[in-house]
């Protein structure tokens, strides 16, 4: 009987393990491991839950129209211009799927979210690490690691498990400096948490070779809905809508979306709520002696002074129903990233760090 073999590069991909919701032989978990909203969606997409699930015996229609025409009108985008998918990892894949293969070579900073080797790998090309400085993107590393062979570039920004971010100086440039033929996809699931950012929006305008990705799973509180998009130069989009599945998203999943993104003022309640506690929770981990950076997003990168202490605190937080993220796939081992939850559980795992630190192990 002959041997099935997979494409090149399925075989060396690791799993993605998402955060754990749960702790054997605890109660009262509070998770703060897969930075989620903690005050979930808005009422708006309440409501229109309420009144979607009539037709489930009608497809979906295939090309987004409504949900595209709501996130045009809030960002003042081209609706033609948006794609839409499963999470921002689909809009992520179908970037992958059409502009890569075996042969070739796809850029992504050191500490750049797990997604993007599995992506290159799920095709066939080389993923290549590009170090960072301090934890933070360094576009002139990320420059000396494209080739001839580069095709697509991830950065997201802010990044994830980081929080850092560059500005728009450096976006630029880096933009500018890719091989000819290679396309900047600038990964924006946290812009939401920056005041006045437009997630790359403009770097989209103003280039024939970036493309933005934008989720739904984090400010909007709608993780369990898997939803984004990705906003491209008209020829790209042209190409990622003939690798897109026609019937990707339902419609619930539209509806839904469509009401979180008209309602603002929900975001920004969500990002002043989050900017005050995250201040808040950085500062307590700093009078316990654990530093971190300046976080953009909906959480912490707390650090420790080795591998062995970070993982200590893990499995004390555990103890005490707090589930955070062990980061040491993302050569991170000193370090545990923490969501920012309401201002509850951020008091809650302040305190019991401060326990930690102060002997209580």
């Amino acid at each position: 009987m002959s041997r099935i073999e997979p494409q090149p590069g399925v075989m060396d991909i690791e799993l993605y393990v998402g955060g754990s919701a749960t702790v054997d032989g605890v109660k009262d978990v509070v998770k703060l491991s897969s930075n989620e909203n903690p005050m979930g969606c808005s009422e708006a997409v309440t409501d229109m839950h309420a009144k979607t699930g009539l037709n489930l015996h009608r497809y979906p229609n295939t090309d987004h129209s409504d949900l595209r025409a709501a996130i045009a009108e809030v960002h003042g985008l081209e609706a033609n211009r948006i794609i839409c998918g499963v999470g921002s990892d689909e809009v992520l894949q179908f970037i992958t799927q059409a502009y890569a293969g075996v042969g070739d070579e796809i850029v992504y900073p050191e500490h750049g979210f797990s997604m993007y080797p599995i992506l290159a790998k799920m095709v066939g090309a080389t993923p290549v690490v590009a170090k960072e400085r301090e934890r933070v993107v360094d576009v002139d590393a990320m420059l000396a690691a494209c080739t001839d062979k580069t095709k697509i570039v991830f950065l997201a920004n802010p990044a994830n498990p980081t929080g850092t971010m560059i500005g728009g100086n450096d976006l630029a440039r880096l933009a500018d400096g890719l091989p000819d033929g290679c396309i900047l996809v600038h990964d924006g699931a946290y812009t939401e948490y920056v005041q006045g950012f437009d997630g790359g929006a403009g770097l989209v305008e103003a280039r024939d070779n970036v493309v933005m990705t934008r989720t739904f799973s984090k400010i909007y509180g709608l993780g369990g809905l898997r939803v984004g998009w990705g906003y491209a130069p008209q020829p790209i989009i042209d190409v990622l809508n003939r690798v897109r599945q026609p019937f990707n998203l339902n419609d619930i999943q539209m509806k839904l979306a469509a009401a979180a993104v008209r309602d603002q003022e929900w975001v920004t309640k969500c990002r002043n709520d989050n900017t005050r506690l995250r201040a808040w929770l950085a500062e307590a981990l700093m009078e316990h002696g654990v530093p971190s950076d300046t976080s953009c997003t909906n959480f912490i990168l707390a650090r420790f002074a080795d591998q062995a202490e970070a993982e200590a605190c893990d499995e004390y937080l555990k103890s005490q129903g707090l589930i955070v993220r062990r980061v040491a796939g993302y050569d991170l081992p000193n370090c545990l990233r923490i969501t920012v939850g309401d201002e509850p559980s951020c008091r809650r795992v302040a305190h019991a760090i401060g326990q930690f630190k102060g002997g209580a192990r």
